[in-house]
């Protein structure tokens, strides 16, 4: 394993940009293969900073619920996602931050995804962090946070990953 310290601001964006469009285009394989073997995947409820030990959370997954998850959507019985949502994501102020936790470098961007369905169309949009590291000379996620600007309401159906 490599430090990612020295990566560039425009690696890292590329990094984010392919996430979102894969996750959009819920091409969920390829979007978990980004991910590291310790991974993290967490969309707080409430607060931004709640802890997901002792307060319930939107999503709260390690890496054996993130694959759970996918081979879910994979069944065709995820009657809320079906038909599929279309979704489509704007990320920006992609910062990072001069910090790192272990080996990975923390990055922090915002973001607004705007969800199409049956039912209308929904807009989302929040911070995320993310703890990037390099694996093999590849570019992987072991954390992501997503902080919702509007965590604290009643949040609508959430099926989709975000």
């Amino acid at each position: 394993m490599s430090s990612v310290v020295d990566l560039d601001i425009r690696t890292v964006e590329r990094f984010l940009y392919r996430e979102a469009r894969l996750a959009d285009e819920h091409r969920y394989e390829e979007w978990e293969a980004l991910w590291t073997d310790d991974a993290l995947y967490w969309v707080p409820a409430g607060s931004d900073d709640a802890d997901p030990m002792t307060r319930m959370s939107v999503v709260h997954d390690n890496r054996n619920r993130i694959a759970t998850r996918i081979k879910q959507f994979r069944t065709g019985r995820r009657h809320s996602q079906i038909p599929a949502s279309r979704l489509r994501r704007v990320v920006s102020n992609v910062e990072v931050l001069d910090e790192a936790v272990g080996e990975d470098v923390v990055v922090e961007a915002n973001f607004v995804l705007v969800e199409s369905r049956e039912r209308g169309t929904h807009v989302w949009a929040g911070r995320c962090t993310y703890r990037l590291r390099l694996v093999d000379g590849e570019l992987r996620m072991s954390y992501k946070k997503v902080a919702l600007v509007d965590n604290a309401r009643v949040l609508p159906t959430m099926s989709f990953l975000i």
